[in-house]
């Protein structure tokens, strides 16, 4: 069977960066030996200097609210203020126009080093509701998108129902909505994995699925062993209106339908009681924090460390990516925890990278990836440690380098599967990144 080996300068393996590394892949573009001690590039070997890490997991996107970055800067409001802007957007995507934006999006997410993806979406229909031909148009157009760019998707398929609570769907939230949880799921279900592609569920949130239709989408989750994510607590609105309506948290509301659990991750997971974080904690639920997006949002700093101590594992994503960068995600997430504490030192270099890359991607239902170690795809992301940004400190602190002070600019290096997306910061199969992105954006302006 015939190998391809990389030669790593330096890499990071899970606990400590060990320099020259050979990893041995096979034709199936996983990781077949790990050889350290191997001081000098072997004979064919493939190149990688810098320091590389296992690729790193996006766990919640949104692709079409790239689109929205500058726009949504201009001026102050609030997270329903931003809303309102993105529906805008969303009013204005086609299968054509929405493949070409997401295809701009992951090679973007290429370029920062991201070899996969959690898409939760929810725009699913024409305009005004009706179903297209192929009821799953625009999900298979973000599959083909990722394809193109290079990255794998876990296409986590979103139940959004209700405009809050039972409501109706107001006229520009048609386009989300299936009618029922059981028509969500009928449609989904013709939604087919292949390589490179997972599919899972998402539940929009407390305010878009009714109470007594939460089940059908965790159940639909549950017989495929398939990953499921949900927005949760990420506005103090979301949470009053819940107790309101039910008289319990939003959490209290997922546990009391079997919503929670190990292959469950609540994103945001930011306005928590007590018992809330018990309750994420000791079902195994995991956390999705999106510090860039929370920050930009002004939604708050959501309790990350008394989460992860409970006993729900962390990965993060951009989510509405005001920007594309997941060393920028890491750093955020101990920074914000400083700033709220007055103190620093939360999480290690090794414990963020850990969030970035095999947590993110157990969450996305590929609990195989995100190290270095035989068995594992391999999927690669090298940093470089050469950058006005990077240089100085010595190599075995390559880590602390990494992701307290570089950025996806640094990126050099991606390679999924064992083959290069990413070359010397070139993208392999979308020449021009960034005109893909404006050109795409321009289309959707009104």
């Amino acid at each position: 069977m015939p190998l391809t080996t990389y030669w790593l300068e330096h890499a990071w393996l899970d606990t400590h960066v060990e320099p020259g590394v050979a990893l041995d892949v096979n034709a199936e573009g996983r990781v077949e030996a790990v050889r350290t001690g191997v001081d000098a590039p072997p004979p064919g070997a493939e190149i990688l200097r810098g320091l590389t890490v296992p690729g790193l997991a996006n766990t919640h996107s949104h692709a079409f609210h790239r689109a929205l970055r500058g726009i949504v800067q201009v001026g102050s409001g609030t997270f329903w203020t931003w809303r309102e802007t993105m529906y805008t957007v969303a009013q204005r995507l086609t299968p054509d126009s929405y493949f070409a934006l997401a295809r701009a999006v992951y090679a973007e997410m290429a370029l920062a080093g991201i070899t996969a993806v959690g898409e939760f979406h929810y725009l699913h229909h024409a305009p005004g509701g009706t179903p297209y031909a192929d009821p799953n148009a625009m999900g298979e157009a973000l599959i083909a998108a990722a394809a193109d760019a290079g990255i794998r998707i876990t296409l986590l398929d979103t139940a959004y129902l209700s405009s809050g609570f039972g409501a109706a769907p107001e006229p520009h939230q048609l386009r989300f909505t299936d009618g029922t949880a059981d028509a969500w799921a009928e449609r989904v279900s013709a939604l087919k994995e292949r390589d490179g592609v997972r599919v899972g569920a998402a539940i929009h949130s407390v305010r878009a699925v009714p109470a007594g239709q939460l089940a059908t989408v965790a159940d639909w989750a549950r017989e495929r062993r398939a990953p499921l994510h949900v927005h949760l607590s990420e506005q103090t609105a979301e949470n009053d209106a819940c107790l309101a309506a039910h008289g319990m948290t939003p959490t209290q509301l997922l546990a009391e339908h079997g919503v929670l659990g190990a292959r469950t991750t609540g994103v945001h997971n930011t306005h928590l009681t007590a018992g809330d974080i018990a309750l994420i904690g000791s079902s195994g639920t995991g956390t999705c924090m999106c510090p860039t997006t929370e920050r930009d949002l002004a939604d708050g700093i959501g309790p990350a460390v008394a989460l992860q101590n409970a006993g729900s594992p962390l990965s993060l994503g951009s989510d509405s990516h005001a920007v594309v960068d997941l060393l920028e995600e890491a750093r955020a997430m101990e920074l914000n925890e400083r700033l709220r504490t007055r103190t620093r030192g939360h999480w290690t270099a090794a414990a963020l990278l850990r969030a970035a890359t095999a947590d993110g991607h157990a969450a996305l239902g590929r609990p195989d990836t995100g190290s270095l170690t035989p068995g594992a795809p391999a999927d690669l992301t090298t940093i470089a440690l050469d950058s006005v940004r990077t240089a100085g400190p010595v190599p075995r602190l390559a880590a602390e380098t990494a992701v307290f002070a570089a950025s996806a600019a640094d990126v050099r290096h991606t390679v999924v599967g064992g083959r290069h997306v990413v070359r010397d910061g070139a993208h392999a199969t979308v020449p021009d990144v960034a005109a893909a992105l404006a050109d795409s954006i321009a289309a959707l302006r009104g």
